[in-house]
């Protein structure tokens, strides 16, 4: 069973005094809730409306279906559990370069950074340009100007979030909460007013399962497409020396993240599949939609537009709340520019959200985002492999170092975690070949960029 050590006195104070090296000041006012409402807002969004079908096309059985969901909760907390052990011990903000710095280097640490960076203001232009497309659908009269939307509700947040780390909190906390509610109440309103789908019509007997359905290849189709949907479960640290008790709130943020995930996760799903057979949620891009239309008729697909914009907003405020921490991290270690380590009164490293959110606006405008996050795609599992990578490094390495929190089962749970990143990192490159060489490409390209980074710092200090 995992377990949690009381940190000694010092733990606290060396922290807080490395957070404020050459005046840095990040703010410990954040607890569980803010934990578990960043990773709800950071993983649920827009995956979850139209994955079910990806799902139900590859495994046309809702035992298989629901088992798969299941396999992708566990794949998430196999990777809490080890990032929890990680976080705790290193209560820095900053997320995986942090892990990746300590554990190989500076160089590890830079790539991992830079590329948690690009894609995370990436992913933040991509679901503002959906809330955009969203409204632009509602109010036809507003037609042409979804990129002007999504410019506006990444500018809103980057305003709110200038204020100070409590406004940003709040935000995160009641967003995220409007959205579990949105969630369950088309949950409620599946079971209450629809029926006639896949529980009822005996799709649920394995016996009766098409050998078509078992194939690896469907199955890995499904797990991949599964996993995109839990990704965002590290959400809290990138947070950590901001959370007021690391030792105890980040294993706690994590666990009870994950399942809150997928516990909404499978009810969704449940409920898709009591309103919707097999041969329907199989064939829909957007089974939420589908399942809205069934219950509602026409008046669905305004419902779902306006579910989806609920459910987006957390996820942009999460994306550019973590989006401002990364470079702030590498700034601090002089791997990014150096002003980026300022910090305001409100615990806002306010030069690092502003650039990230000129990076947002700069995808938005150039529609560049689906590009560059088919690359980043490949570095955000690459990132995961380096994090679990690196609890193997440190335990080796570092074997009296304070943990706070102890990973259950470890080594093993860390190893199955290790190997199903590595397993999906292959799946990804034999799947999206193109994207995957533009990776391996940016990251030959980034040593020499490290480089001469490098030279600079060394330049610069003397």
């Amino acid at each position: 069973m995992a377990t949690v050590e009381e940190p000694p006195p010092s733990a606290n104070a060396e922290s807080l005094a490395s957070s404020g090296a050459r005046g840095v000041h990040l703010l410990r006012v954040l607890g569980v809730v803010f934990g578990l409402a960043v990773i709800v807002g950071n993983t649920i969004g827009a995956g979850i409306l139209r994955t079910p079908g990806t799902v139900a096309a590859e495994l046309p059985n809702v035992l298989l279906i629901l088992g798969a969901w299941v396999v992708g909760a566990i794949y998430a907390l196999l990777g809490a559990n080890s990032l929890a052990e990680l976080g705790a011990m290193m209560p820095r903000s900053g997320g995986q370069y942090v892990f990746a710095r300590r554990a190989f280097g500076d160089y590890a640490g830079f790539v991992v950074g830079w590329s948690d960076w690009i894609s995370t203001a990436g992913s933040a232009a991509l679901v503002s340009i959906v809330i955009g497309e969203c409204l632009v659908a509602l109010f036809p009269a507003l037609a042409g100007g979804k990129e002007l939307f999504a410019g506006a509700v990444v500018v809103a947040f980057a305003l709110l979030q200038w204020r100070g780390i409590n406004w940003g909190s709040r935000a995160q906390n009641l967003t995220s909460l409007l959205k579990a509610l949105a969630f369950l109440a088309l949950v409620a309103a599946c079971f209450a007013l629809g029926g006639g789908g896949a529980f009822s019509r005996g799709a649920y007997d394995v016996v009766h399962v098409e050998t078509s359905a078992l194939r690896l290849v469907s199955v890995t189709v499904a797990l991949q497409a599964i996993i995109y949907a839990y990704d965002g479960w590290t959400g809290v640290i990138y947070f950590s020396e901001e959370v007021r008790d690391p030792a105890r709130d980040i294993p706690r943020s994590m666990f009870g993240g994950v399942l809150s995930v997928a516990a909404i996760y499978l009810l969704v799903n449940a409920a898709l599949l009591y309103v919707l057979p097999l041969e329907v949620l199989g064939t829909s891009e957007l089974a939420a939609g589908a399942a809205a239309g069934a219950i509602f008729g026409p008046r669905g697909d305004a419902l779902i537009r306006v579910l989806t914009i609920v459910a987006l907003l957390s996820s942009v405020n999460a994306l550019q709340l973590i989006a401002s921490r990364v470079p702030f991290a590498m700034s601090r270690d002089r791997l990014f520019p150096e002003r980026a380590v300022r910090v305001n009164r409100g615990g806002t490293p306010t030069v690092a959200l502003l650039a990230g959110t000129l990076v947002a606006l700069a995808f938005i405008a150039t529609g560049t985002f689906n590009q560059v996050l088919g690359v980043a795609a490949f570095f955000f599992v690459a990132n995961y492999t380096v994090s679990f990578a690196a609890l193997f490094a440190l335990r080796r390495r570092e074997p009296d170092a304070t943990r706070p929190f102890r990973a259950w089962g470890y080594p093993f749970t860390n190893a199955l975690a290790l190997a199903a990143s590595l397993a999906f990192l292959a799946g990804m490159v034999k799947d999206d070949t193109r994207n995957s060489i533009y990776a391996l490409a940016a990251l030959a390209a980034s040593y020499p960029a490290f480089i001469l980074l490098r030279r600079s710092r060394a330049g610069g200090a003397g």
